[in-house]
């Protein structure tokens, strides 16, 4: 069966004295969800948004907020996500001794959850926890920064987890976040994704070349 796919705009690389304008904009040029990037300078080697963003985004939007969370210890800022306007949160299986115990309080918050997993994560990391989530997202750069270049060893974990999502018959999103553009997307696709974030190849150009950006990216698959 077809799968339906996904683009998640990442504001990582939207113009941050614009956001309203900018969500605004690619809403309108068709993305699907808009994915969020919170970072602690801790987890990762950066810092980046907050609750507080979420919740400015949340009226201008009533796409998927999307909020990957890159963020440890994690479970202390869940409700505070889901309070802003987050619809999906997702953990990462490396942040925390308790991956179990975080997508459950996700789900207890009524929010969908997903686990992440880094470039060096195995497939085999969301054995015991597949049941539970609504997406599986695969690190496809280090995170931390935006507009890094896509390990192509990643096609593989993707493959695997492309398989193990199928065995269980579930409605299961496949995320990859990190270095996708038109050159790439449709090897992502065809190893088994259906939700690409795109940062850089959506806002590219600003936002008179957002619709088109999106349109090549669908074409592009």
């Amino acid at each position: 069966m077809a799968r339906p796919i996904l683009i998640s705009a990442s504001i990582l690389s939207a113009d941050f004295a614009r956001m309203g304008d900018e969500i605004r904009a690619v809403d309108q040029a068709g993305v699907d969800w808009i994915h969020i990037d919170v970072m602690d300078g801790h987890f990762v080697p950066n810092i980046t948004l907050g609750p507080q963003m979420v919740r400015a985004i949340r009226p201008h939007t009533t796409k998927m907020l999307d909020v990957h969370l890159m963020i440890a210890p994690v479970d202390r800022y869940l409700e505070a996500f889901a309070e802003a306007g987050a619809d999906l949160m997702t953990v990462h299986a490396e942040a925390g001794p308790h991956l179990h115990r975080s997508i459950q309080a996700v789900k207890a918050l009524g929010k969908k959850a997903g686990v992440a997993l880094n470039p060096a994560t195995p497939a085999e990391a969301v054995d015991y926890i597949i049941d539970d989530v609504d997406v599986i997202m695969v690190m496809s750069v280090n995170p931390g920064f935006g507009g890094q270049k896509f390990i192509d060893s990643q096609l593989r974990k993707i493959e695997a987890l492309r398989r193990r999502i199928d065995a269980t018959g579930r409605d299961i999103g496949l995320e990859v976040d990190g270095g996708i553009g038109t050159e790439n997307i449709a090897k992502a696709i065809a190893a088994g994704a259906n939700v690409l974030v795109a940062g850089t190849a959506t806002f590219k150009g600003g936002p008179d070349h957002y619709a088109a950006n999106v349109a090549a990216l669908r074409e592009a698959r």
